[in-house]
Parts: C-alpha cells; structure tokens; sequence
C-alpha cells in the first residue's frame, strides 16, 4: 500500500484551489486597475483635447470676424461680446492646462482683447490706427500658433507619420506593394 496519509490527497486539492482562487483574485484586481488607468487617462486626454479645440474654435471665429470687420471697414465688436463668448472655453483650459498651455492661451485671449476693446490701435500714439490694428491682427495666427505648439507638446501630438510607415517616406506604390506581398 501506500504510505501517503488518507488526509494527504485532500489537502493538497485544498492548497491548490486556495492558491488558484488567490491566483484569480489578484489577476482580476490587476486587470481592473490597469483598465481604470486606461479610463482615466483617455479621460484626461479626451477632457483637455475637447477644451482647447472648443478655445481654438474660438479664437478662429473671432479672428474671422475681425479680419472680415477690418476688410469691409467696420468696427471690430466689443470686448465684452468677446469676453462673452471666449470666457467660458477659456476658463475651462485655465483649470485644465499646464502651464505652457494656459500662458499660450492667455497670450492669445489678450492679444484678441486688445483688438476688440478699449486698447484699440487707435489710443497708441504715434501710429496710424489702421496701419496698427493690421500689425495686430497679422500676429494672431502666430502667437495662436505657439498656442497650438504648447497643445501637442503637452498631449503629445506627433505630427510625423510612424516610423516604418510605407507612406512616411512620400512613396505612395509601397501601399499597392504592401497589398501584394500578402
């Protein structure tokens, strides 16, 4: 006969359910946690991707309208239908961005607010209104592009096609190539 004891064999079938069970329970704690990261962090992204397109979108239109009002010889609209319309996207990149961001943004919204309002190029002395307002008004793009810069930099946006990419190198027959080889 054998020398195992009758308890043996239950025993062991016991450990080995014990540690399967706590083999499971920490895979499916592991797996939850690392997809609540991955929640948290597409929302972080999806939440600040959404308010700097919202603060862009923004920025183009008043830009537009400027550049329209300017063209067609109007008065630019007021500051405060400015501050209006840009506070609430504004308000919502001060309280999610970086810094870089927010100081970009800022540069922006001030440099609009001096197009639309009081400081007007028409208090600066020394020069003709028009000449600054057009000045102005050529800057926008610009320092909206800083703005756009500091966005991808802190979303980290590439702009470059992937490396390994049959079209990254500007060859548009390695897509048909590709599709033969298979």
């Amino acid at each position: 006969m054998s020398e195992i004891p009758w308890w043996g064999l239950p025993l062991v079938a016991v450990v080995f359910a014990l540690a399967g069970a706590a083999t499971a329970l920490l895979v499916t704690a592991r797996n939850e946690h690392v997809r609540s990261q991955r929640k948290r962090t597409r929302r972080w992204y999806e939440e600040r991707k959404d308010a700097y397109v919202a603060l862009l979108a923004v920025f183009e239109r008043n830009t537009y309208r400027l550049r329209s009002a300017y063209d067609s010889g109007d008065k630019p609209a007021s500051g405060l239908a400015y501050v209006d319309e840009a506070a609430p996207a504004l308000m919502r990149v001060r309280l999610l961005a970086s810094g870089p961001v927010r100081s970009a943004a800022l540069a922006v919204h001030v440099l609009l607010q001096k197009l639309h309002g009081e400081m007007n190029p028409a208090s600066v002395s020394g020069v003709q209104p028009q000449t600054h307002f057009r000045e102005l008004l050529t800057q926008v793009p610009l320092v909206i592009q800083q703005f756009e810069e500091a966005v991808r930099v802190e979303l980290r946006i590439d702009v470059e096609a992937p490396a390994g990419s049959e079209l990254s190198n500007g060859e548009v027959r390695g897509r048909a190539r590709q599709l033969l080889r298979r």
